[in-house]
């Protein structure tokens, strides 16, 4: 240790408390930069848990090789593990819809690739000999095949050519260029229905049948998965491996390892990552940056004395960098143990919630990764180095008579401290000192206004686009009125009912319902719409008729009355083939804000409206049918989770109730071409469960329709878990990089008062009251407080505008623009709260020192 490593200790200890809020910065930093490091890949390393979970863990498969080949595979080292299934051959799906997918690929699984390659079951069992076999549902929705359990299916099976070459299933559907070719006659009997397996591809010509594999030794084709014991080699192995055969990466596994094509994820989170810590590393900086700063002017004398006596520049920077060095030695450690502690009781915090977000089961867990850690304490280290090594060149470069004078600090000309007459009237002898000091010494008053300022933007804006992020989830799913919905635009009525007559008894279900939704156009009487219709349209013509357009709503007779009952009406006038009927309409808000039913204006005058409608498509004036309706103010049950076509949106809402029984009235045979939506809703003790349940009805009615079957408080659930996580980082971020900004502050109020003690003692030695001089720090207070507000908060407002926008065009158009009032109230509370107590930290501290001895003190 060399003398100016002495020196650089000696100045550590005497200014202490400099000294432990640098190494507080560092480890704030360091633990925030490892916090995000271990985060990333503890996220990562859960994607992959989850990918492994849903499509299998396997890293390349071979789609059409020998046996020969497998056993050859499963001998080399590379290989962790494999397991492979029978391509027992292609059938000719019998009735199918889908022009690209006319096969069905029958696969013989044996004991590994039922636990090597995920296989869900809907309904049913597994198959457990060749004689058995699992259907996917695709095979009905997609395929519009019914096929269900108990069926028998007799299959020509063979193979599918193109000339001489075989094609597998990752070649698609050559239409008039590909020819099957049976090759044997095989019976089985269903025993389950499955999801549709993962590994089969999107462009697979053929739906997956699985049965049980007879000896390998048998097969002449199969598909082999392998996992490699190190998969960052997979590429090359497949490279060696493939010799011309047909592979497939698991890509959905691959890319959260890196290691596919497909960079998107990996892309977004190290932009993301690299965001953060440069964010992190601008406030650390700025704070460590500081304090060497701070602690160079205190020593700026002793500098220009060692220089005097040959100290070179490089030894001069050296001493500073030492002097961050033996910060980091201290803080480093520290804060990668606390950012790793921290990250571990945050992630303990969400890891439930994780659970039913992306994958089902798969939990969020703390993963420490050397890598990540020395990542994290190389961006410390190399934030401690740029932050000492920038002020130690700028002292080196002083002229040394300037250093031993020490006017290189505060260098004024005549006139740039002058304050106007009304200012000295306005605070008076000890606001205009204060004033004075800031004019002054601006490249310190800068400072601190800088790190409030951060603080105070990054609190406000985070805090706003939480708001935003809780807008749009809530206003896209909170409001339904059931918790389960089947929605489908195809099926006929007969088959929906007696679909629904299973559904609706499922355990846990309360209360259920159907409907179909249609579009009429509605002619009306001019002067029966109300003026906002008017204001809103612009013009005015009493004396015709005008066209709205509406949508009916027929629910089911039981739901219908039901309602009837609720709003008091009688119920024998809202039945029977000329039953009144019931209708909402309002005037649309121009915002997207949800509002009670009240605080719409009436879209017609008086509660009874008498018009002919029309079903939209149709344009027959024949089908035009008069109608009689009691406006009311009730909310319209919602309809079911599926929809079809564009809609022109209407100034006005116009929803119109009726029962199910006036369809043949209102709506003939031929005239039903605008359905918007059709489907059953319904409301249970336990959604998950009854969902479930629901599913596996479907799937067992082998349903050819598309449908869409949603559990509403799942997709609630899952809201209110990417809101929390949302909040737990970014609240858990805004604290940390508020600490790094009140340690700067701290750091630089408490420093500048100190370098100032002189003149403060000066002050007090020619008749400055205690009273004067805690009024002079109280203005003092006040100007860094408000230049940091008066700056902060229009820039926060404006980041939160920025980030409004950027949501809204990226399509959570159902949000407004409201800024975080509470958050700013609180960062101005926090703002002057954190001044006042450097404040009274540090003037407790002068206050204590004898006049004559601060007065003697040259701070050297």
């Amino acid at each position: 240790m060399n003398i100016f490593h002495k020196v650089a200790l000696q100045s550590m200890r005497k200014s202490r408390t400099r000294t432990i809020v640098t190494v507080i910065g560092v480890i704030l930093s360091a633990a925030m930069l490892t916090a995000v490091t271990t985060f990333g890949v503890s996220l990562l390393h859960y994607m992959v848990n989850g990918a492994a979970q849903k499509y299998g863990g396997w890293h390349a498969a071979f789609l059409d090789v020998d046996p020969a080949f497998a056993q050859e595979r499963a001998r080399d080292d590379a290989e962790a593990s494999a397991a492979a299934f029978e391509n027992i051959g292609y059938a000719a799906l019998e009735g199918g819809q889908n022009p690209e997918k006319p096969y069905l690929f029958v696969a013989g699984f044996s004991g590994e690739a039922w636990s090597a390659l995920p296989i869900r079951l809907v309904s049913g069992r597994l198959p457990e000999n060749g004689g058995e076999i699992l259907v996917p549902s695709h095979v009905a929705a997609n395929g519009g095949v019914k096929i269900a359990v108990g069926d028998t299916l007799t299959l020509a099976v063979g193979k599918r050519t193109a000339g001489d070459a075989a094609l597998s299933q990752h070649d698609p559907y050559r239409a008039g260029a590909e020819q099957l070719r049976p090759t044997a006659e095989k019976t089985y009997t269903v025993v389950g229905i499955c999801e549709r397996p993962t590994f089969e591809e999107r462009s697979a010509p053929g739906y997956t049948l699985i049965t049980t594999a007879a000896a390998e030794d048998e097969a002449d084709s199969l598909s082999l998965y392998v996992t490699l014991q190190k998969p960052r080699q997979v590429h090359a192995y497949v490279a060696s491996a493939a010799g011309g055969r047909t592979v497939v990466l698991n890509e959905e596994l691959l890319r959260f390892m890196g290691l596919s094509d497909d960079t998107l994820f990996n892309t977004l989170l190290y932009a993301v990552g690299g965001i953060v810590i440069a964010i992190i590393m601008l406030g650390s900086i700025f704070l460590i940056y500081n304090a060497f700063s701070i602690s160079l002017n205190e020593r700026t004398q002793q500098i220009g004395i060692l220089s005097s006596v040959g100290a070179t520049a490089g030894q001069l920077r050296g001493s500073v960098l030492f002097e961050g060095l033996c910060i980091g030695a201290v803080g480093i450690p520290i804060g990668v143990a606390a950012g790793i502690a921290g990250m571990g009781v945050v992630i303990a915090a969400v890891s439930k919630n994780f659970k039913d977000i992306l994958y089902a089961g798969v939990s969020l867990t703390l993963t420490v990764s050397l890598p990540a850690i020395l990542l994290a304490a190389a961006v410390s280290l190399a934030t401690i180095l740029i932050s000492a090594y920038l002020p130690a060149k700028r002292v080196a470069r002083m002229p040394v008579m300037d250093c031993i004078r020490q006017t290189n600090e505060v260098k004024v000309q005549a006139g740039d401290v002058k304050i106007s007459g009304l200012a000295q009237r306005l605070y008076g002898l000890e606001g205009s000192l204060a004033l004075k000091n800031f004019k002054r010494n601006k490249k310190r008053y800068r400072s601190i206004v800088l790190s409030l300022v951060l603080s105070v933007v990054l609190f406000v804006t985070t805090s706003s686009f939480v708001m935003d992020l809780k807008q749009a989830s809530e206003q896209a799913i909170v409001f339904t009125t059931y918790d389960i919905g089947f929605g489908t635009i195809d099926m006929e009525d007969g088959p929906m009912l007696a679909l629904y007559d299973r559904l609706k008894n499922v355990d846990g279900v309360q209360e259920s319902g159907y409907q179909v939704c249609v579009d009429y156009t509605c002619t009306v009487p001019a002067d029966r719409l109300t003026d906002a219709y008017w204001q809103t349209v612009g013009g005015y013509a009493p004396d015709e008729e005008v066209k709205l357009q509406m949508m009916v709503q027929f629910l089911d007779d039981g739901s219908y009355l039901a309602m009837v009952r609720e709003l008091g009406l009688p119920t024998d006038e809202y039945t029977g083939p000329n039953a009144k009927l019931l209708a909402v309409a309002k005037m649309d808000l121009e915002n997207n804000r949800l509002h009670e039913v009240t605080e719409f204006a009436d879209l017609f005058q008086g509660s009874e409206l008498d018009a002919a409608i029309t079903p939209k498509a149709s344009g027959e004036t024949e089908q035009a049918q008069p109608v009689r309706m009691t406006l009311v103010e009730a909310v319209v049950p919602d309809i079911p989770p599926m929809t079809v076509g564009t809609y022109e949106k209407q100034p006005y809402i116009f929803q119109v109730l009726a029962p199910w029984s006036l369809q043949d009235r209102l709506a003939p045979v031929g005239g039903f071409s605008e359905i918007r939506a059709k489907g059953m809703t319904f409301r249970s003790q336990t959604p998950a469960a009854s969902t479930a349940a629901m599913k596996a009805i479907v799937e067992d009615a082998g349903v050819t329709a598309a449908y869409n079957l949603m559990n509403m408080q799942q997709a609630l659930s899952e809201s209110r878990n990417y809101i929390f996580i949302a909040n737990v980082f970014a609240y858990t971020f805004i604290v940390m990089i508020s600490l790094i900004a009140a340690a700067n502050v701290f750091n630089t109020i408490s420093t500048n008062l100190k370098l100032r003690r002189r003149e403060l003692a000066m002050l007090r030695s020619v008749g400055m009251s205690d009273r004067s001089f805690n009024r002079m720090m109280r203005v003092e207070c006040a100007f860094y407080g408000a230049r940091a507000l008066l700056i902060g908060l229009p820039v926060a407002a404006l980041c939160s505008w920025l980030i409004y926008k950027g949501m809204f065009i990226g399509g959570a158009d159902h949000i407004e623009f409201v800024l975080p009032w509470a958050s700013i109230g609180i960062s101005v509370c926090s703002v002057l709260l954190i001044i006042w107590i450097t404040m009274v930290y540090a003037v407790g501290k002068l206050k204590k020192e004898n006049i004559i001895d601060a007065l003697r003190d040259d701070m050297t």
